[in-house]
């Protein structure tokens, strides 16, 4: 048996589009027996595996907490535990950045897959991983909507073209944010937490919260494609940031989560 882990991510950052993502402290699991017969070769878990491995007289079975279609990078962690399954199998060393360059086709998104794989604080482009640190100088407290956001719809709804001044408003948040992970600095990240880019254009909860933030919030940014936001909290007031927000959106689930320093991993049981 081969059994695989890989965690929920908070991807885009606020001006970090399709280049910063974060792991989070919430799991999915993969478990892959032998059985008779092959498994659904559409599943995406099992594309991941067969990057590496014959699917064939396997059984899949995955489990968690990871919520679909919420922005938590759900999609990158199934092609995660695929990927890290199937190399495990060949015998291969599951190396997050080569894991990301043979899978980035099936997620398609290769700052969520970065993360997922990982773990910590990454930067990603032209296929390369930089993993810049194990966390963030702020607590995630995650709003969770009932409702569900396919990330195609959501990109349809960004415009073609941006006005310069706000290309340059969010090229300067992307180096903050990149700057204040790095130095661990809670008054840079908090400046970093704004975007003209993409989030303006996809949430009217995010601006809502912004509007209107809990006390020890450092700032607030959609997670992935949405619906989900993330409130950054100080850490020491990240349980009352957690139950204000709680109360505030009743329908919503809350999620107080930590960054995980961990990514992608898995054994095999003789």
């Amino acid at each position: 048996m081969i059994q695989a882990w890989a965690p929920a991510t908070t991807a885009n950052i606020g001006a970090g589009f399709d280049c910063a993502g974060a792991a989070l402290d919430l799991w999915n699991e993969l478990r892959v027996t032998e059985a008779e017969g092959d498994p659904p070769r559409e599943d995406l878990v099992v594309r991941a595996f067969a990057c590496f491995a014959s699917p064939g007289g396997r059984e899949f079975t995955l489990s968690g907490d990871i919520p679909r279609e919420r922005g938590l990078g759900s999609s990158a962690s199934v092609v995660a535990l695929g990927l890290v399954a199937g190399a495990i199998a060949s015998g291969i060393d599951p190396e997050p950045e080569r894991l990301l360059s043979v899978g980035v086709h099936l997620e398609g998104h290769p700052d969520n897959l970065a993360a997922a794989l990982a773990g910590g604080v990454c930067l990603t482009w032209d296929g390369r991983i930089a993993r810049i640190a194990d966390d963030v100088p702020a607590t995630p407290v995650v709003v969770v909507p009932d409702t569900r956001v396919k990330t195609a719809e959501s990109r349809s709804e960004l415009p073609e073209r941006v006005p310069h001044a706000d290309a340059a408003f969010s090229v300067a948040r992307s180096a903050l944010l990149g700057a204040s992970i790095a130095a661990g600095s809670s008054e840079l990240f908090a400046a970093a937490l704004a975007d003209r880019l993409h989030e303006p254009y996809r949430s009217a909860l995010l601006g809502e919260i912004r509007g209107d933030l809990p006390p020890g919030a450092l700032g607030a940014t959609l997670s992935g494609s949405g619906p989900s936001i993330v409130v950054w909290a100080r850490p020491e007031a990240a349980e009352d940031c957690r139950s204000s927000l709680a109360e505030r959106f009743e329908s919503s689930r809350v999620l107080q989560l930590a960054v995980s320093s961990k990514g992608a991993h898995g054994g095999a049981d003789d």
